[in-house]
């Protein structure tokens, strides 16, 4: 990495141990990440979260570090989960967790969202000037008046979305743009991978009705819109690959893009602690997404997406980062007791790590693993959805299928990356077989996309190294 910025206490490789966030060590032990960062009024606000409610852990709460990078303990702060921010720009008042503060940094506190896990704030459909939503992490939907703090629950989305209660459910992240409020829920363990069910939920709400829009893992969604950009974007994944799912108002319509992962750790609903879409640069996106970094452009041309790129791998788990005094800041979860699976866990801890989004280059090569289909029922000449190859080096596809005949695949390349397909390569597969296929090195396009030639459950999986 390079030299830390000037004017930070001690640090190594920009990770300050000063403001090293640390909750009590019990009991009960629990963990403690930063679920909010967010500049304000010359501040940096730090909000960090226990693992489920007060009873689960204390010595979270709300932290403030001054310009000085001097951190103290707000003492209206309350220990909680929470990981919502938001800046509600007709009050002057940036909401974190249940507090709103003024632009004097005077705190005050929603009571009845204190023992709720908020993990959303957005902008209100029908009264934006008095109203926010307030999405907590068991599927209550909550409307909160950010001048008098009047707190009304208005839905249960374990209701309204039919997704199991608390022990299942586990929603993330809520954002509204265009007439709607879209909702995520990143439910996912092993019997979503058996394909013995499927409870992930993306879901939007247009003020009169809910619609499910996909039933897969979601676990992060925002846009700059409709000011700054075009889009909603959506991010989670299935056992195929990640998945990038946008919403276009040109068009009114999600569409679904493929991404690779580059690790399965954090496939399961709890390992998600929270991979973020964030605004650091100006009119431009930085999504952390499946262990990889990704540059994503807030606008569409010609009704799609252009010029998605991968940035670095990385084995932090990312709470949230955020731009302060033209810095990149970034807060993990470090340690956790993991209430009592990390034996090895002497008490709950984590860091803030302070540098230039430029220096995000300098982690690992972009690399992962995933593919447009995995065991998927396939329909003849119904091509798969586009897969982003753009950014990596090595490349392999890998394909097989259960049929008695001979399939051939047809792959396909975008180039230009506006959906402008030209057939790359056909590829045939004895009856039962398996084929695979080395790109030549250097080769690259944006995105690449299968079609088979019969109907067959087949994988097509590609890696990248």
């Amino acid at each position: 990495m390079p030299d830390d910025p000037p004017g930070l206490p001690l640090s190594f490789s920009g990770v300050v141990p000063s403001l090293a966030q640390v909750a009590d060590f019990g009991p009960p032990r629990s963990e403690i990440g930063p679920g909010c960062l967010m500049p304000w009024q010359g501040k940096l606000y730090v909000l960090s979260y226990v693992s489920h409610r007060r009873k689960s852990g204390t010595g979270s709460g709300l932290r403030v570090i001054d310009a000085d990078f001097q951190m103290t303990r707000h003492p209206a702060g309350v220990d909680g989960t929470y990981a919502n921010r938001f800046v509600h720009h007709p009050s002057n008042q940036l909401i974190l967790g249940p507090h709103v503060i003024d632009t004097d940094h005077r705190v005050r506190t929603v009571d009845c969202l204190v023992d709720v896990r908020v993990c959303g704030t957005a902008v209100h459909l029908a009264d934006p000037q008095h109203l926010v939503y307030m999405l907590g992490m068991e599927g209550e939907l909550f409307e909160v008046d950010v001048r008098s703090l009047e707190c009304r629950q208005v839905f249960d989305l374990t209701r309204e979305l039919h997704t199991p209660g608390e022990g299942a459910c586990h929603f993330k992240d809520c954002y509204s743009a265009f007439g709607r409020l879209v909702v995520v829920n990143n439910d996912y363990a092993d019997p979503d991978f058996r394909g013995q069910r499927a409870e992930g939920t993306l879901a939007e709400y247009d003020g009169a009705t809910w619609t499910v829009i996909d039933r897969r893992p979601y676990v992060a969604v925002n846009g700059l819109s409709p000011g700054c950009g075009s889009n909603i974007f959506a991010s989670g994944w299935d056992r195929a690959s990640a998945i990038l799912k946008v919403y276009s108002a040109g068009t009114g319509q999600w569409r679904t893009y493929r991404l690779p992962k580059a690790s399965h750790t954090f496939d399961h609903k709890w390992a998600t602690e929270w991979p973020r879409i964030r605004s650091v640069e100006h009119e431009r996106l930085l999504m952390d997404h499946h262990g990889l970094f990704y540059e994503l452009p807030a606008w569409h041309y010609g009704d799609a997406v252009w010029g998605i790129r991968p940035i670095s791998t990385h084995l932090w788990v990312h709470s949230d980062f955020c731009t302060w005094r033209g810095l990149l800041v970034i807060g993990a979860d470090n340690c956790s007791y993991d209430q009592g699976g990390n034996l090895q866990c002497a008490e709950p801890q984590s860091g803030l790590w302070f540098g230039r989004t430029e220096d995000l280059w300098n982690l690992g090569k972009p690399a992962g693993w995933g593919g447009v289909w995995w065991e998927e029922a396939v329909q003849a000449g119904e091509p798969s959805d586009p897969y982003l190859m753009t950014g990596f080096d090595r490349k392999c596809l890998h394909l097989s299928h259960d049929s008695g005949e001979r399939v051939h695949f047809t792959v396909e390349v975008d180039f230009l990356g506006c959906g402008a397909w030209k057939v790359y390569q056909r590829i045939g597969v004895d009856p039962h077989g398996y084929a695979h296929h080395e790109f030549p090195a250097g080769f690259s396009a944006h995105w690449a996309r299968v079609t088979a030639d019969r109907e067959c459950v087949a994988p097509a999986q590609l890696i990248y190294t």
